[in-house]
């Protein structure tokens, strides 16, 4: 059996999940980071986070943050799907302020520390751009 903050590498992602919130009471969500070479991170993140936040936490690469999530710059520049973009809603001005200097820019882009984790986001999957401007 094992002991709050214990983790057996050798059960499903979901149990993992399942046993975060009974070990430690919060709620998590998986969120699965793609680079643009296509390397996978799926990290597990409490509710209450960023997207930004969550991908500097667990040292995935691709994601600045040079302003610290003030969305003061665009260094947290992520893609999302239609689907998961249509169900986020589109930027805030200031947002849309900071992403029109992105010369990667898609109709999907988002900065990541304007999306705060929650359960609806479990099983998100966001994909990272090969620079951030």
């Amino acid at each position: 059996m094992l002991g709050p903050g214990e983790i057996d590498t050798g059960v499903s992602g979901r149990f993992l999940v399942v046993y975060a919130i009974a070990a430690t009471g919060r709620v998590m969500s998986r969120i699965t980071f793609v680079e643009h070479d296509g390397t996978v991170h799926e990290v597990d993140v409490e509710s209450g986070s960023s997207l930004m936040k969550a991908a500097i936490d667990n040292l995935v690469p691709g994601i600045d943050a040079d302003c610290g999530g003030e969305c003061s710059c665009a260094t947290c520049h992520i893609v999302l799907t239609n689907d998961w973009f249509e169900r986020l809603g589109s930027p805030v001005d200031r947002e849309e302020e900071m992403l029109d200097m992105n010369p990667e820019r898609q109709r999907t882009s988002r900065l990541a520390c304007q999306i705060p984790v929650s359960e609806e986001l479990e099983g998100i999957e966001v994909q990272l751009p090969e620079f951030q401007f």
